[in-house]
């Protein structure tokens, strides 16, 4: 049931905020499913620590920002992460590549646990104060309560969408990403680096995480269990939009988005239940009616 609001002003203010935050928050989870996408459609492995990536992100995030500020968190830690995710790739996942895909999937459910013990022993249990700086503390836009924040997550989220379109389509190295994507073997053929290449992909992924991590922390909260929350919602937008799509997860990511901050902020009350309660199942809900009625995807390629 919406709010009393007085008049028609409170609740248009309410549904366009919530309009908003969703935009805002689903474009943190495509910043955040981008990189997964990229390493399950040139790597083909269904990267279970990338959500301990965008953990470790937000923590390490706190750290740099603590020493030398917010700005360059956003540069560090992305960074830091982007070559520890190609070092992981290149000493312990190629090892195991030749085994096969489970291997490849044990081996990184094992180091998201690794990841959580490492950052529960370094910072402890409790939640931390990721505070932003002054600057994206605001609140007004326009008529409405919006926080800054937000708007900086979602022209970030814009800008990264942008620079991987173009890196994709417009580089020699993208369109080498592209194809072995679909045809590794003949790209290996031609003579490119492929295994370089998979390092590239799941050190780019990684960074992506790191950053979505630093900007999720700072604006949400920054604890242990981020990874485990945000973690199971990435996977359901990877299976909505398409195993491997990019495009497919942005609007994967945008529909969640929408979906869980409406029922959430508008609480319409259903019969035996309010909209509210029923926020976190939606994404799975989804993802149950998509592999039933779509099991490709919104945006995914028929398997020949």
């Amino acid at each position: 049931m919406l709010p009393r609001g007085g008049g028609r002003k409170p609740v248009l203010e309410l549904f366009v905020v919530s309009m908003l935050n969703g935009l805002s928050y689903g474009l943190l989870l495509f910043l955040l499913s981008a990189g997964l996408t990229l390493i399950l459609g040139i790597m083909g492995v269904l990267n279970f620590a990338h959500a301990s990536f965008y953990m470790l992100g937000a923590y390490l995030g706190y750290a740099i920002n603590q020493q030398l500020g917010y700005a360059p968190a956003l540069i560090l830690a992305p960074a830091l992460l982007g070559v520890a995710g190609a070092v992981f790739e290149h000493v312990v996942l190629r090892r195991v590549h030749s085994q096969g895909h489970v291997a490849e999937l044990l081996v990184t459910f094992g180091l998201s646990y690794v990841v959580l013990e490492a950052v529960q022993l370094l910072w402890g249990r409790a939640p931390l104060n990721f505070a932003l700086p002054q600057a994206l503390q605001g609140t007004q836009l326009w008529w409405v309560d919006l926080p800054v924040s937000r708007l900086f997550m979602m022209g970030l989220s814009l800008l990264v969408l942008a620079l991987l379109w173009a890196v994709l389509h417009r580089t020699r190295t993208g369109l080498v990403v592209q194809a072995a994507i679909r045809h590794p073997d003949m790209v290996q053929a031609l003579g490119h680096n492929v295994p370089a290449l998979r390092m590239l992909v799941f050190g780019l992924g990684s960074a992506l995480a790191g950053l979505a991590g630093v900007m999720g922390g700072s604006t949400f909260v920054t604890e242990p269990g981020m990874a485990g929350a945000m973690g199971a919602v990435v996977f359901v937008v990877i299976v909505v939009g398409g195993m491997g799509s990019l495009w497919g997860a942005f609007v994967a990511s945008l529909l969640i988005g929408l979906l869980q901050t409406l029922a959430l902020s508008l609480d319409v009350q259903l019969p035996g239940v309010s909209s509210a309660r029923l926020a976190p199942a939606l994404p799975f809900v989804l993802m149950v009616l998509m592999l039933v009625w779509r099991p490709r995807g919104l945006l995914g390629k028929r398997e020949s």
